[in-house]
This record gives structure tokens, C-alpha cells and sequence, in this order.
């Protein structure tokens, strides 16, 4: 009788710290870590002062010999314990050097050219009192070749088709992130007496977005996603393209439904403030050449790794009242992602200074810079069209990850 009831008190005992374990100790997130995740000295201390991981979770790394294919090399893990000493998750990291940036937050103007041009609509080319066309391109398709030479604008399309005096042409093209290519027969336009293709392009584009970070190379990253056409919504390959200093004119708020804007002002020519040289699904990147009233060097901040982010509070540095200022919010979903994304985790504004001049997230925000716990945890990228005040953010070293 007297064991069974210490029985019955081990098993209550053990059930209670089952329980507790399983509400102190974030496993999904444990369990969830995929390989080769960047990290660094001070982000692992970092994990382990804060309990990020848990409050009965200790991480540490070691070094293992790994033999691939006959080939020994050294590799750095992540060794995740229960209480100190029980093994739970071991996964290789990529151990960084701690980067310092200067945090961005002002906005700015955007103008690229592409690699190609970009067809935006197909039409028919009267040829002898007939209309004809040719079917094989389509709406955002992207031209870069045509007989092997590199297409820039319509005039180098103008030129390789004169030379083809009406014979087939080779057609290099983008379509869904895939080269391809076709033959195209040139029509003759019985009104110009120039060949044609039978479709409308385009090959530059413009916008506002925000400036994020400035590292103390002058290299900066912006925006949080891709620049995209904004009739095919395909991803602009960029040739060349620079920034340019904003004059806000006003603010349309957004409202659920309908997406606000920052109204803005930019004009292009010998004021760039720096020059595109990279696209990405996860921003847009280059070179400041001049810092005068985008480059705060009193806003110097620490990049932390992705293993750091956390549901709870944060802050949005944003400039839409017309100085630099932070914003509240708070981090309601983080997911641990295999690849870069432009959609990392979900957050909220909470800041009525903010929602009272916004209504939340509006279009132009993209890039401001996001901070938790002093550290540069990532930057805003989309609104939730339904609820401006909730908005996707992406991780700060996907971004840097296009820099380095």
C-alpha cells in the first residue's frame, strides 16, 4: 500500500514537471532550427542570458570532424541541453564576426534600369492592310537577348530586327525566374516600314521605399523586398539604378481594405545619393555615395541573428512625421525559415503616435528599419491589406546576407 502511494506521488510529480517543462521551454522553435543558421558570439550569449529558448535551456557550441565523400572538415554545432545535461538538439551554425550598422529610416526615391526589358502587353502590327502578331511572349516575359546580343531598350530591339530584314530572330527570354528561348518572325510595319515584334515594353522603374541599414563600408540595404514591375508584378533584374533624397509632401492614411501611401517627392539626376547594383526578393542593394541627410553615425546598432527574435515588443524606426523617430510594436509570429523571405515574421503597431499619422503600415515604410533589444532584428516589407496596422518584417541577416 505504502509504494503504491509512492508511486502514485512520482508519477503526480513527474507529470507536474513534465507540464511545467513543456510551457518553459520553446521546443518548436528548438526543433525547427535548420542548418548552417548564422550566429554569433555575443547573439549565443545573448540566448542564454534571456532564456530565449527557454528557461531550462542551455546552448553551447563545439566542433566536430564531419567526413564527406572521404573529405574531413571542421564544422561548428549548436548543442542545445534540458537542465544542463540532457541533449535535446544539435544542428551546424555558421559562426559570424558581431557587425555594428547605422540604422536608415528616412525614405527614399528608387530608379533602376533592367537587365532586358520587360514586355507589359502584346499588340497587333498592321503588315500590309493585315493585322498580324506573334503569340510566344507574353506579358511579363523579359527580354535579354535577341540573336545573341544583349537587349537594353526598345532602340537595341529597333536595331537587331532592321538587321534581320524580316528573317527569324533568336529570342532569349525570362519567364518565371527560368531563361528561355523562342523564334520570332519580325512583321513589317506598313506605316513605320519597320519590323516589329508586336509588343509594348518597358525596361526602367520608380518608386519610394525606406532606407534600413548603411554598414561602415557604405554599402546599404533597403526596401525588405524586391523592386517589381508594377503592371506584371515580375521581379526587376537590375542593370543600374540609384537613390535619391525624398521631399514628403503628405500621408495618406491606410484603412482596412485600401493600403495608405507616403506622398513623396524626388527628382532624378546628378543628386543620387548612392547607386543599385542588386535586387532581391529580400531588398534592394548597393553603394551610399553621399550620407548628407541619410546617414545618422550616432545610430550605429548591432545586427542580430534570426535565433533571436521573439514574439513581444519592438521597435519601428521610421521618419513619416518628418524627423527620425521610434515606434512602437509588438512581434505576434516568427517562423524559422530554411531561405530567404521577404515575409518572416508578423508584427503590430501599437504606437498611437504612429496610428494616428498612418493608420499603421502604408506604402513607402518598406525597409524601416525593426529593433528588439537594441539589436537590428529586421525591417517592415508588406501591409496586411485587411488591418494596416499588422505587417510582415523581414529578417536583418537575410539582408546582410546580400552583402557580404
Amino acid at each position: 500500500m505504502f509504494k503504491k502511494v509512492i508511486f502514485k506521488i512520482l508519477g503526480i510529480v513527474l507529470a507536474c514537471c513534465f507540464v511545467i517543462t513543456l510551457q518553459n521551454v520553446d521546443f518548436k522553435t528548438i526543433y525547427s532550427l535548420n542548418e548552417n543558421t548564422p550566429i554569433t558570439l555575443s547573439n549565443l550569449e545573448q540566448l542564454n542570458e534571456n532564456n530565449l529558448l527557454g528557461n531550462f535551456v542551455e546552448t553551447k557550441l563545439t566542433e566536430d570532424i564531419w567526413t564527406t565523400s572521404g573529405v574531413k572538415e571542421k564544422k561548428t554545432s549548436l548543442v542545445i541541453k534540458l537542465f544542463g545535461f540532457i541533449p535535446i538538439k544539435k544542428t551546424t551554425v555558421v559562426v559570424c564576426d558581431d557587425k555594428s550598422v547605422y540604422l536608415g529610416g528616412v525614405p527614399l526615391g528608387f530608379s533602376v534600369t533592367t537587365k532586358g526589358v520587360i514586355v507589359v502587353g502584346t499588340n497587333s502590327v498592321v503588315s500590309n492592310s493585315k493585322q498580324k502578331n506573334n503569340t510566344k511572349l507574353t506579358s511579363g516575359d523579359i527580354v535579354t537577348k535577341i540573336n545573341g546580343v544583349d537587349i537594353f531598350n526598345v532602340e537595341d530591339i529597333k536595331k537587331q530586327l532592321s538587321q534581320s530584314n524580316g528573317q527569324d530572330v533568336n529570342v532569349t527570354f525570362i519567364r518565371d525566374d527560368k531563361e528561355q528561348k523562342t523564334t520570332l518572325t519580325p512583321i513589317l510595319d506598313s506605316q513605320t516600314n519597320e519590323y516589329k515584334l508586336g509588343i509594348w515594353i518597358r525596361n526602367d522603374a520608380q518608386g519610394i521605399g525606406t532606407l534600413t541599414f548603411v554598414t561602415e563600408e557604405n554599402e546599404f540595404g533597403a526596401l525588405g523586398h524586391a523592386i517589381t514591375d508594377f503592371e506584371t508584378g515580375v521581379e526587376i533584374p537590375v542593370n543600374d539604378g540609384n537613390i535619391y533624397p525624398c521631399t514628403m509632401l503628405g500621408i495618406t492614411k491606410g484603412t482596412k481594405g485600401k493600403a495608405g501611401e507616403l506622398r513623396c517627392l524626388f527628382v532624378q539626376g546628378s543628386m543620387s545619393n548612392g547607386d543599385i547594383d542588386k535586387n532581391t526578393s529580400c531588398g534592394v542593394f548597393g553603394e551610399i555615395t553621399n550620407d548628407e541627410n541619410i546617414v545618422d553615425k550616432n545610430l550605429s546598432c548591432p545586427i542580430a541573428s534570426r535565433l533571436l527574435v521573439r514574439v513581444g515588443k519592438a521597435k519601428i524606426i521610421s521618419s513619416v512625421s518628418g524627423i527620425r523617430e521610434e515606434y512602437d510594436i509588438e512581434i505576434i509570429k516568427t517562423y524559422n525559415q530554411h531561405s530567404s523571405s521577404d515575409k518572416s515574421f508578423i508584427f503590430r503597431v501599437k504606437d498611437k503616435r504612429l496610428l494616428e499619422l498612418t493608420g499603421g503600415i502604408v506604402q513607402g515604410m518598406s525597409g524601416s528599419p525593426i529593433v528588439q533589444d537594441g539589436k537590428l532584428i529586421g525591417a517592415v516589407t508588406h501591409v496586411f491589406l485587411y488591418d494596416p496596422t499588422k505587417g510582415y518584417g523581414v529578417y536583418s541577416d537575410w539582408m546582410l546576407n546580400e552583402i557580404s
